[in-house]
């Protein structure tokens, strides 16, 4: 299934930004771009304050907000520094789910129920900043280990880092591996829960309403941009979490 590429919808001018949105930005553009290196000091607030024209808690929210995103690391007293960027490891969080099924010798199959561009709702478009109703990639599917459903996930994924993803073929290869290849991994961040399922995961996954679940929500970035945002929800029967953390 294939659906033409999306443009990449632009970024908000800074005259709409909020002032410290748009200090955060200035600085942003100038990290990606590699001006600071990791363990390079930025700007101080106070110099901030005096190049931009703004308060004093406007440049500390700027630089607090880059520091929650993992771009910089603050030490009071002394200042902000680039931060010092690590590869995720793939053993955490973002291992294949057909690599783990097969390591156990057991038969990885899929069945795709979504594959499509939709419109970006309001609260995905303020995450990824982008705008509201902007195209965004959507697939549903279930994973299956030796015929018995292991996964449901539920993926949103930007055109703008990879705008062939809906051309693959996802019952050959998993999205997964397919954004490994495709893009490229700065960070993730993730949260793992044991909930229900909505009604439609449980008739998915061939479990009842009222089962318990493991759900992780998982989101990735590039330097430049989120690229993805998944809900995998695992039967909590039928699922065990394991992993390492290797910096």
């Amino acid at each position: 299934m294939s659906t033409p590429s999306a443009p990449k919808p632009p970024s908000p001018s800074p005259a709409a930004l909020a002032p410290y949105a748009r200090v955060k930005q200035h600085l942003k553009e100038r990290l990606t771009a590699g001006e600071w290196p990791p363990g390079a000091q930025l700007p101080s607030e106070a110099e901030l304050v005096a190049q931009f024209g703004i308060s004093r808690m406007t440049a500390n929210r700027a630089l607090r907000e880059l520091q929650a995103d993992g771009l910089v690391e603050r030490v009071q007293g002394v200042g902000t520094f680039a931060a010092q960027l690590h590869r995720v490891s793939a053993t955490l969080t973002l291992r294949d789910l057909h690599e783990e099924i097969a390591e156990r010798g057991h038969r990885h199959s899929a069945e795709v129920h979504l594959q499509r561009a939709e419109p970006a709702s309001a609260e995905l478009a303020a995450e990824w900043g982008i705008a509201p109703g902007a195209p965004v990639f959507r697939t549903l599917i279930v994973h299956f280990e030796n015929g018995v459903a292991l996964q449901c996930e539920d993926r949103l994924v930007n055109p703008a880092c990879a705008p062939d993803y809906l051309a693959q073929d996802f019952t050959r290869t998993t999205p997964t591996h397919y954004l490994f290849q495709a893009t490229t991994l700065w960070r993730a961040q993730y949260a793992i829960v044991a909930a229900q399922p909505t009604a439609q995961e449980a008739k998915l996954l061939g479990i009842a309403r009222t089962d318990a679940c493991l759900i992780v929500n998982r989101r990735t970035f590039s330097r430049e941009a989120p690229i993805t945002t998944a809900r995998l929800v695992h039967p909590g029967h039928r699922f065990q979490l394991d992993g390492q953390f290797m910096p």
